[in-house]
């Protein structure tokens, strides 16, 4: 059995790992490269597509999906595996991928037109008629702890890893020269203690474990504290009379952030308002949510038993439309704005931020990670002013940082599933930047007899 990552690896993003075992071909993952990688989106994939017999989907997000249409449309004739809800989030996601980058290709031609070198606008990596293709491709759907045949001498498995709704681990049993190796490859794993979906479920044995070390380097603050944090802020808020802009990933923040605020709402804590959520794809993953019962937490699903829907109350209003969204911006107080990019590099977050920034009555709570260059960390690291859409914007709301939500398991998550594995022989770090994972990589060191390898791109890896 033979590893190659070719994404994923020495970086966050481009998850894509590449087995060679059995006479098959198969790939964990093929995500999108983002930020500052972006342009190796564009770049061969380092294998030929067409030779790949078996595509297995941790998870939907962009960075582990994004650039399944591109595969498919190099010549990919293999299985997608996935579980079902990932099946779907992926489909929302893809396309909404697939709309963002005709936005910035049109955007990006005309001022490439305009310096008379229209061939520096690089086209869109597919559209969607290639991701309706894409999805045509998704043959295999696993529920968790369900075993699947690959070939008569590997199989695989998908636990919960309580990172989004649908994802997973995969382990995959091979039986090659005589011998049995288990191998885990984790994708993104979530925390211990979650608001919207079911914890993650930790291994009991395997021989060999590929790991994510996002956070490798740091621990979470306890969610308790956190929610307690972002009542505070709201309620605060609310006590100068003007609006609240809240940044929201659409996938799992959004549904946290409107679950709060429902529970809010039911213990009276909820000051009168009203709450959009301004964001088509947080709409509609926010419905996909509630097709899913059996993956969502305990809490979730006592407002299922009783006929309540756990993210949708009296004050909530879904704005799917331009015209709705541009409505809001009437509105100048007791209104709360959950609207998308997550870190305001674009999307409709940005158009409220525009009206609501410069005024002192308001405020922008931010609920995610601010990543270095976005207009999210320009906000919160203090600047005065801030430019949006080429007009400077005075910061003068009140601005709030709430750290501790996070869909990633921190140092103590990642170490407790390492140690959960008993007889784990070989531990390899991948899916994080390299000053993170070194910083792991000795806190691990320090913790266990094993000796992890911080994998490199394109490094073979023979699991003997």
């Amino acid at each position: 059995m033979i590893v190659q990552s070719f994404g994923g690896v020495e970086g966050v993003t481009g998850s894509c790992h590449l087995i060679t075992v059995d006479h098959m071909k198969i790939l964990v993952d093929c995500g999108m490269f983002q930020g500052l990688d972006e342009e190796k989106n564009y770049e061969p994939f380092g294998f030929n597509p067409k030779d790949i017999d078996y595509l297995i989907l941790t998870h939907a997000h962009i960075d582990h999906c994004g650039r399944i249409p591109l595969l498919v449309k190099q010549g990919f004739k293999g299985k997608i595996i996935s579980t079902k809800a990932t099946y779907h989030v992926a489909r929302i996601m893809l396309l909404d991928a697939s709309k963002v980058m005709q936005e910035e290709y049109k955007v990006n031609y005309k001022k490439a037109l305009r310096k008379g070198k229209p061939e520096e606008a690089k086209p869109p990596l597919y559209d969607e008629d290639d991701v309706f293709y894409a999805m045509e491709f998704f043959k295999v759907f696993l529920d968790y702890n369900q075993k699947y045949k690959l070939s008569k001498n590997v199989e695989i498995v998908f636990r919960n890893a309580g990172h989004i709704l649908g994802s997973a681990y995969v382990e995959i049993t091979v039986k090659e020269d005589g011998k049995i190796k288990k191998v885990i490859f984790s994708g993104d794993l979530g925390t211990d203690d979650k608001l919207v979906i079911k914890q993650l479920d930790y291994p009991k044995s395997a021989d060999v474990l590929f790991i994510e070390s996002t956070y490798g380097n740091r621990n979470h603050k306890p969610l308790e504290e956190t929610i307690k944090e972002f009542k505070k802020a709201i309620t605060d808020s609310f006590k100068d009379g003007g609006n609240i802009v809240i940044p929201t990933f659409a996938l799992e923040r959004a549904q946290e952030i409107l679950f709060i605020l429902r529970k809010m709402y039911d213990n009276g804590e909820l000051p009168p308002c009203k709450i959009f959520l301004d964001s088509p794809l947080a709409i509609s993953a926010t419905k996909l949510f509630l097709q899913y019962p059996e993956y969502l937490s305990n809490d979730v699903v006592e407002y299922l038993k009783k006929g309540k829907n756990p993210f949708v109350f009296p004050w909530v209003y879904f704005t799917e439309s331009v015209e709705a969204s541009k409505k809001i911006n009437d509105i100048e107080s007791g209104a709360i704005i959950l609207a998308g990019s997550g870190m305001c590099n674009g999307g409709r977050v940005k158009h409220h931020l525009k009206h609501n920034l410069w005024r002192e009555n308001s405020s922008v709570i931010f609920v995610g990670y601010q990543a270095k260059g976005t207009l999210g960390r320009q906000i919160v690291d203090g600047a005065k002013t801030v430019k949006i859409y080429g007009e400077e914007i005075a910061v003068k709301a009140k601005i709030y940082t709430i750290n501790g939500f996070s869909a990633h398991a921190d140092q103590k998550t990642l170490l407790k599933f390492i140690k959960s594995i008993k007889n784990l022989q070989s531990l390899f770090l991948i899916h994080g930047e390299v000053e993170v994972m070194n910083i792991f990589k000795e806190k691990i060191l320090q913790e266990t007899r094993l000796k992890p390898h911080v994998v490199k791109e394109r490094e073979l890896i023979y699991i003997i």
